[in-house]
C-alpha cells in the first residue's frame, strides 16, 4: 500500500470529507494537522506550493486538495493510485 498523507486542519469541512472518502475506501492515511503542529505548515506549502487545506499526497505524488482527489475518484484514477484493486 502507498502512503498517504492529509495535512488538514481541526475545523476544515473540506478536510473532514477528505477523510472520509478515506476512509470509506479503507485506506490507511498520515494526519498532519496544522492546528496541533503548526510548524509543518511551512512543510505542506514547500511540497504543494499551495497554502489551503487538505492538501493530499499518495507517495510522492500531490492529489491536491478535496476536490481533486473527487475528480480522481471520477476519473477512475484514485483507487489504483490507493493500490485499491
Amino acid at each position: 500500500m502507498p502512503t498517504v498523507v492529509v495535512y488538514c486542519t481541526t475545523h476544515c469541512p473540506y478536510c473532514t470529507r477528505a477523510k472520509a472518502l478515506l476512509d470509506k475506501k479503507g485506506v490507511e492515511y498520515n494526519e498532519i494537522n496544522l492546528d496541533v503542529q503548526p510548524d509543518k505548515r511551512v512543510e505542506m506549502e514547500s511540497l504543494s506550493g499551495r497554502t489551503s487545506v487538505p492538501q493530499i499526497f499518495i507517495d510522492d505524488f500531490h492529489v491536491g486538495g478535496f476536490d481533486d482527489m473527487v475528480d480522481l475518484d471520477m476519473d477512475d484514477e484514485l483507487d489504483p493510485k490507493l493500490g485499491i484493486a
